[in-house]
């Protein structure tokens, strides 16, 4: 097997590079030993590993381009060898700890098969039982509620495969009288991409896609800012956040919403952001790669990614209120709005209209589910019936499931969590959490923040649905409820977890938190005489910031909501948006020799969403405002 082979003897766990690397997706029967009783030797696949890393210097003099080399081999090859060595710890480790009488040498070595279950009905979830745990879970949500103030939340939990806790909290839109039910339609957003990446997953079982076929193979006018990784890159690579993009790199052309890209102009578009890493050499989130990921569906698969949507994903398992692409909110019903916080109230922002629109982003974290189907989707999971088994192979449930980019480990996660490595997959991110191993994604999108994370070897895991502004909330929901699974008896609370978020944003340096904005006032037009003008970034478009009486008004072709004044902030400029969107610095440069003034662009606040990628915009005036 191409990749590294381990062997267990006297000495423990002994592991070999190889210097090929594979054509072909991860095979399906690799296996890692759980006992002595077992084959005494397994081969790790080399897709488990990220591809910059093994086999060391021959593969990264296979994979990446000449001028990459030197930085990869000085920089990354250190770091990610110290960061194997704990992942194959790890598996092997896990491998040891988590021997069973009925334990697998196949691909169960880390998410063990387990007894087919029926699954839950789609219309409804079964009720939960009365019992000591569920009152632990509702003094866990009563908490964080109450920390928060969340205007809606639905919560629910499933124990050893079965659905054991559901819980919904407060209105749709806040002071409606309109409550949450499991039927309410949340934004599940970034959770999205695992629906993707199984949709994929349909199609190589299909046999009409392979994860090692070139993106280009399905999308000829393809291209990264790099012809060699434009070459180079495969659908897997799309779907790893390993590409070279910076992290969130062009997602101004999917939000603030609405807006005017499309698809086709996000393909466009990528071949103009300049990478901020080497192709395959470390983790940067980014969306632009799952639209994309998307579109190579909708190639491969003979049909618009929404139509695959429905017809392979959600039909077969029965996600009955799933929502993608265009619909009718009235029709639907129950639909939540998102929340953000005003003057210590919960209002809704960016509310919805009678029609919802098909979006751009629908692939990277457009597609909308209430809490029953998120159940439904989790057991498929965690217990999938044989009908499931038979929807999506095991063999393609491992591949998606299992570590192809390893991400650092936070000083927070470790000290929290215990963790010694996190990795993600396909869609899905993958830790160890208090010696066990966890499987998760959120999901984040103005006023609307979701979790769903399961602990295959449990057969347990939650998901929950938040309609507010809920960055903190979802950190501390997440951790208690993981907690009432890795470390039962641990005696920190809600409040605890909340107290020490809160007191490291107090601690952030200066230069990490949002400035001072209170003697901020409007710029003028006679001070801003010689950078206004009309501007224009390869991939983000036409911008003008030109005189409006006395003021000057910044206005984006493509995203209407990007439309703000420019003000004044001691010596610099920043453009105020009429939205309330992250607002943004101005920094001007002059003229020199053939270059025109350029404009670049910069988070007020460093901590702000990185979806807000002002940094990736490179603008160059075009000409003059019209009179």
């Amino acid at each position: 097997m191409r990749g590294i082979e381990c062997k267990r003897g006297p000495g423990g766990l002994r592991c070999t590079a190889h210097r090929r690397v594979p054509s072909s997706a991860i095979p399906a029967d690799f296996a890692l030993p759980t006992s002595p009783a077992h084959t005494p030797s397994a081969a790790i696949p080399r897709s488990l590993i990220p591809p910059a890393v093994i086999p060391a210097k021959a593969g990264i003099q296979c994979l990446l381009p000449g001028r990459h080399r030197e930085e990869a081999q000085r920089r990354w090859i250190p770091a990610f060898a110290g960061m194997t060595a704990v992942l194959l710890g790890l598996f092997a480790a896990t491998a040891t700890q988590a021997a069973t009488p009925t334990a697998s040498t196949g691909p169960a070595a880390l998410f063990p098969p387990v007894a087919p279950a029926a699954p839950i009905a789609s219309t409804a979830a079964p009720a939960p039982i009365a019992t000591a745990d569920t009152r632990a879970y509702d003094r866990i949500v009563d908490d964080v509620v109450a920390r928060y103030r969340l205007p809606g939340l639905a919560v629910g939990v499933v124990e050893d495969g079965k659905v054991a806790y559901v819980r919904t909290v407060g209105e749709t839109v806040a002071g409606s009288g309109h409550e949450i039910t499991p039927q309410t339609l949340f934004k599940i957003a970034s959770n999205s991409k695992a629906m993707t990446t199984a949709l994929l997953g349909r199609l190589v079982d299909q046999g009409k896609l392979r994860w090692d076929d070139p993106v280009t193979k399905y999308l000829p006018p393809f291209r990264m800012h790099d012809p060699w990784v434009t070459a180079n890159m495969r659908v897997a690579d799309l779907l790893t956040h390993s590409s070279g993009l910076p992290e969130g790199g062009g997602d101004l052309m999917l939000w603030p919403e609405p807006n005017a890209f499309t698809r086709a102009d996000i393909i466009h578009g990528l071949a103009y952001i300049k990478p901020g890493y080497s192709f395959r050499s470390q983790y940067q989130y980014d969306n632009l790669l799952y639209v994309v990921a998307g579109e190579v569906a909708a190639a491969a698969g003979g049909a618009p990614y929404e139509t695959l949507m429905r017809r392979e994903v959600f039909e077969p398992l029965g996600l009955s209120r799933c929502q993608v692409g265009a619909w009718d909110r009235d029709a639907v019903g129950d639909v939540a709005q998102p929340h953000g916080r005003e003057h210590g109230r919960n209002v809704v922002v960016d509310a919805d209209g009678a029609q919802i629109p098909a979006i751009t982003s629908a692939a990277a974290g457009g597609i909308r589910c209430d809490l029953t189907d998120m159940l439904s989707w989790a057991r498929n999971w965690l217990v999938p019936t044989p009908a499931q088994l038979a929807w999506l192979s095991p063999a393609q449930r491992q591949v998606l499931q299992s570590p192809h980019m390893l991400i650092p480990v936070s000083a927070q996660r470790r000290a929290w969590d215990n963790a010694h490595v996190m990795a993600y997959g396909y869609g899905w991110r993958m830790a160890d959490v208090d010696g066990q191993w966890n499987v998760w994604h959120t999901g984040t999108l103005n006023g609307m923040y979701s979790m769903l994370s399961l602990l295959p070897d449990r057969r347990s895991g939650f998901v929950f649905l938040i309609n507010g502004e809920a960055d903190d909330a979802r950190t501390v929901l997440g951790e208690m409820l993981t907690k009432h699974f890795t470390a039962p008896g641990e005696a920190r609370d809600a409040n605890w977890y909340a107290d020490a978020l809160e007191r490291e944003a107090r601690q952030r340096p200066a230069a990490a938190r949002m400035p001072d904005t209170s003697s901020q006032r409007p710029a003028t037009a006679a001070e801003l005489a010689a950078w206004t003008g009309n501007y224009r970034d390869p991939w983000f478009g036409d911008v003008a910031l030109c005189p409006r009486g006395d003021q000057v008004h910044f206005s984006a072709a493509k995203s209407p909501t990007l439309a703000g004044t420019v003000m004044r902030l001691g010596d610099r400029y920043l453009v105020h948006w009429d939205s309330g969107n992250l607002d943004a610095w101005l920094d001007f440069h002059p003229a020199s020799g053939k270059q025109p003034v350029a404009l670049r662009m910069a988070k007020l606040d460093p901590q702000g969403d990185f979806s807000s990628d002002y940094e990736d915009l490179d603008f160059q005036r075009t000409g003059s405002c019209r009179p």
